[in-house]
């Protein structure tokens, strides 16, 4: 998994394989887990992503800067939301990418998350 966060956009780009997607999505929907970046640190990457239940509603996505992972926490039903997003990506067969960032009345994210862009395991746009 590489997980790379921009400055200038403000958001965490993050791209894996299929089992490291899929891997993702359980561990959000289970509220515990990390998974490693398979990137070296540096220009912006990430050391991975940890993921811890919350309570209160929404999913909240922050950088945690002096660990250099990003930081996943919510409540179960938002949770479960995200981890179909996500398992979504890691069984697309056509491409693309998907956006997940914060607007008024999200179903799941809370103001300040960081927005993050999650990129299909088979690259590029859809084909379909």
């Amino acid at each position: 998994m590489r997980l790379v966060f921009d400055p200038v956009f403000g958001e965490v780009d993050i791209t894996a394989s299929v089992e490291e997607l899929a891997s993702l999505a359980r561990a959000v929907a289970e509220g515990y887990g990390f998974i490693g970046s398979t990137s070296p640190l540096g220009g912006g990457t990430l050391a991975g992503v940890g993921v811890r239940k919350a309570s209160g509603p929404g999913i909240r996505i922050e950088l945690d800067a002096s660990r250099q992972v990003l930081v996943i926490s919510g409540a179960p039903g938002a949770r479960a939301i995200l981890a179909a997003d996500l398992q979504s990506m890691a069984t697309a067969e056509d491409g693309g990418h998907l956006h997940i960032d914060y607007f008024p009345g999200h179903p799941y994210l809370v103001e300040g998350s960081v927005p993050i862009v999650v990129n299909s395991p088979h690259g590029g746009m859809p084909t379909r």
